[in-house]
């Protein structure tokens, strides 16, 4: 049997998209908290709780955006120019995020301003992200194997409602993850935080899969004709069930649960998303198999790609299992707990 090496491509992309999304969107949402959360010890807390694994989360982002370069040249060289300025916008917001983390520290004399750009980058970041899918989603000009648009095509009222459903699911994962993580009058802070963001959080959703159908032809064929609607008839009644529990989880006093079902609910709207564009890269115009690079290419890459992917899972895993205890006020992880 032979192995089309297109698809395993675009789901190594896919897989290192989710795994960003999940590994670094609470630490993006912390960053979005911290004017919620009280100066002093309690901020201290919030970033002791993602300060040893937060730099590492970022790994899965260059592999996606390498990956894609390498495995799908053709859709790169389209979509980098059609995305310049929110990508750009992305990366500097997480370069000021990464500034602030460290210098808040080394520099407490000015620490007001560090927290505040920690959460302006992360702000910024997050926002230009979600444009980014947005801008994706609601189709790119090409003409020919090139860009055929304008420099602020990208810049849509449902892309800046992508923008902004981004922050809040991110904010609702970074409060769920606190609730597991930390001790103390934070612990209350961030279940309050979480039964505020569900609901707004639900909504988001509720809108952009509404507009959604209507950006383009072959999303509603996809959504509503079948075979597609035996996928999109149970995302409702799934994202749904995981809200609920999430729900259950935060009134119920459970530390890891909500945290779990915020992620279920992400990983929901990642599938219907997969459901909307595939087989494309660029959505309605650049299929993964118009896209991708010589096989050859494929196979020499995809031999890296199988040492890179477990030694980057490896190293993560052994992160998150030592500093997997609890963090009190004064900055302690409690293993076991």
């Amino acid at each position: 049997m032979t192995v089309d090496l297109t698809i395993v491509w675009a789901g190594i992309i896919a897989f290192a998209v989710a795994m960003y999304v999940v590994m670094d969107g609470f630490d993006l949402g912390i960053g979005m908290l911290f004017p919620l959360i009280r100066v002093g010890a309690e901020r201290d807390a919030a970033m002791n709780a993602i300060a040893p694994v937060w730099d590492g989360n970022e790994t899965w982002l260059v592999l996606g955006g390498g990956g894609l370069m390498a495995a799908f040249p053709l859709a790169y060289a389209v979509v980098l120019p059609a995305l310049y300025a929110p990508l750009i916008a992305m990366l500097l917001g997480l370069v000021f995020r990464g500034v602030a983390f460290e210098f808040r520290w080394r520099d407490p004399r000015h620490r007001r301003g560090w927290d505040a750009a920690f959460c302006a980058g992360s702000a910024v970041a997050t926002f230009a992200q979600g444009v980014t899918l947005g801008a994706l989603l609601q189709g790119i000009a090409v003409r020919g194997r090139a860009y055929a648009g304008g420099w602020w095509d990208w810049l849509t009222p449902f892309s800046v409602l992508t923008g902004v459903s981004l922050m809040i699911g991110y904010a609702l994962l970074g409060s769920c993850w606190l609730i597991w993580r930390i001790e103390g009058a934070l612990h209350e802070d961030a279940r309050r935080f979480a039964r505020r963001l569900t609901p707004a959080f639900l909504a988001a959703i509720g809108a952009v899969s509404f507009y959604t159908p209507f950006l383009e032809g072959k999303y509603y064929q996809r959504w509503f004709v079948w075979p597609g609607l035996l996928v999109t008839l149970p995302m409702p009644l799934l994202v749904a069930g995981a809200a609920a529990m999430l729900w259950r989880g935060i009134a119920k006093g459970k530390d890891h649960a909500p945290f779990l079902w915020a992620l279920a609910i992400f990983m929901s709207a990642l599938a219907g998303l997969g459901v909307s564009i595939w087989p494309d890269v660029v959505p309605g115009r650049i299929s993964i198999w118009q896209a991708a690079s010589p096989h050859d290419s494929q196979v020499f890459m995809l031999i890296g790609v199988a040492f890179l992917i477990p030694a980057i899972l490896g190293y993560t895993g052994w992160a998150y299992w030592v500093f997997r205890g609890k963090v009190g006020q004064d900055g302690y992880h409690a293993h076991g707990a």
